[in-house]
């Protein structure tokens, strides 16, 4: 079978990886790809957000199965604009993307559905926006309503900061339209996890669970990221809570798209806080999480390509996820200045010195292959992850690889998995 994987970071990497592993899989294409998806895929130089040249290449290769990686082009319709021409592709439709594209359309659902979430409230004008912040004091978060690249939260811990905040999203644009409409929300204390659901409209399963580190520094302080770092499992998930989770938050939405006539198709991830009154959902997002996925899918026994033509066809009762007793941790490794500016075209070395442990690998972000090297293409550079049978195996696995790595001015977390850490001693 012929597929195509729609991105060019860590995270479809780490998907390219895990098909290739697929015995029905006959030939893997990556658009635009990256470094290391090249070693594994033929890399096609299209980018995601190009519709037309996607298809017209997929038409002409005769491909089987589409797999968008980025959020992005599910809120622009791929999905839609795809199934109209009968090629099968893996995502939600533009319809079901709305819960990542629009946070208004998200906390409006999840009110309606009475999932649990933080109190809100939702401002197009940043005075009355401003005006709310006053009386209601800080701790708080502000959101914009559309895409940011992950980039569009700020936790203010004090009143200038959230003034500051809503001044740069709704008066200066710094995210364009995505900051027309903002939304304001108490400031929810507690652990955060990553609880990621496939669902072909009908059957829910959920992932392992994960967690994510947003912010840039050690302690979790600094500017929110695209993610520093992520581990599965996440210890303070239960099964008993992923039950509930199931029950309370997925079940619901997926009932309610179907009700409308729209099934959601894909991958669905909540993004939770876990507080002393139980949980919360922060956000959803439409799509696997980066760098999520790349420490749930080293985990996975099953087939990803047998899973994902499940969901497309709606056969996913047919399939039951099965994960491997062990631990995994990842690293992203960053280009100094990430999240903001940042110089490219550094040498990278060591990777193959990494991967030599077969308990690692190296899934690659942002990077191209000039002449003979590889160099670095972006902000978030590699992700080195390692497996092991115990989280503190993993851990120190982990960091071991990514000292064995080096680019100029690189940057990455030193205490990833701080809170797993301290649950588990």
């Amino acid at each position: 079978m012929k597929v195509l994987v729609i991105g060019s970071g860590g995270r479809e990497h780490a998907i390219c990886w895990k098909l290739a592993q697929s015995p029905r899989l006959t030939k893997l294409y990556a658009a635009p790809g990256n470094a290391g998806m090249a070693e594994i895929a033929e890399v096609v130089d299209i980018p995601a957000k190009d519709q037309e040249a996607l298809l017209k290449f997929v038409k002409r290769e005769g491909i089987e199965l589409v797999v968008v990686g980025p959020e992005a082009p599910l809120v622009n319709g791929i999905v839609d604009r795809f199934e109209k021409e009968g090629i099968k592709i893996f995502g939600p439709s533009r319809f079901g993307a709305q819960l990542e594209g629009s946070k208004v359309f998200s906390k409006m659902m999840m009110k309606k559905l009475e999932i649990p979430t933080a109190d809100f409230e939702v401002f197009d004008s940043a005075d009355k926006a401003m005006d709310y912040v006053a009386k209601k004091g800080v701790p708080i978060v502000i959101k914009v309503d559309g895409l940011a690249g992950g980039k569009g939260v700020v936790v203010a811990a004090s009143m200038p900061k959230a003034m500051e905040a809503i001044h740069l999203h709704m008066v200066k644009k710094v995210f364009g339209k995505a900051g027309d409409k903002v939304i304001v929300e108490e400031c929810l204390l507690g652990e955060e996890a990553s609880i990621i659901a496939v669902t072909d409209g009908t059957t829910v399963h959920l992932l392992a669970s994960s967690q994510d580190h947003k912010r840039l520094y050690e302690g979790d302080h600094g500017p929110n990221t695209g993610g520093m770092g992520a581990y599965s499992p996440a210890p303070m998930v239960t099964p008993e809570i992923e039950k509930e989770i199931l029950q309370k938050v997925f079940m619901p939405i997926v009932s309610e798209f179907k009700s409308q006539g729209h099934p959601y198709k894909g991958f669905l991830y909540a993004g939770i806080m876990m507080t002393p009154k139980g949980f919360r959902v922060l956000e959803f997002n439409t799509r696997l999480g980066d760098p999520e996925t790349q420490a749930i899918l080293p985990r996975m026994k099953n087939d990803l390509l047998e899973v994902m033509l499940a969901t497309v066809e709606e056969k996913l009762y047919t399939v039951k996820l099965e994960w491997k007793e062990e631990d995994c941790v990842c690293v992203v490794i960053a280009a100094e200045g990430y999240p903001e500016t940042y110089e490219t075209g550094k040498k990278i070395s060591g990777i193959s010195i990494a991967r030599e442990d077969r308990d690692i690998q190296v899934f690659h972000a942002g990077t191209k292959r000039l002449n003979e090297d590889i160099v670095t293409a972006g902000g978030r550079v590699l992700n080195v992850v390692g497996s092991g049978r115990s989280f503190f195996e993993a851990l120190s696995k982990t960091y071991n690889a990514v000292e064995k790595i080096f680019f100029d001015k690189m940057y990455y977390r030193k205490d990833i998995g701080h809170r797993a850490a301290k649950i588990l001693k």
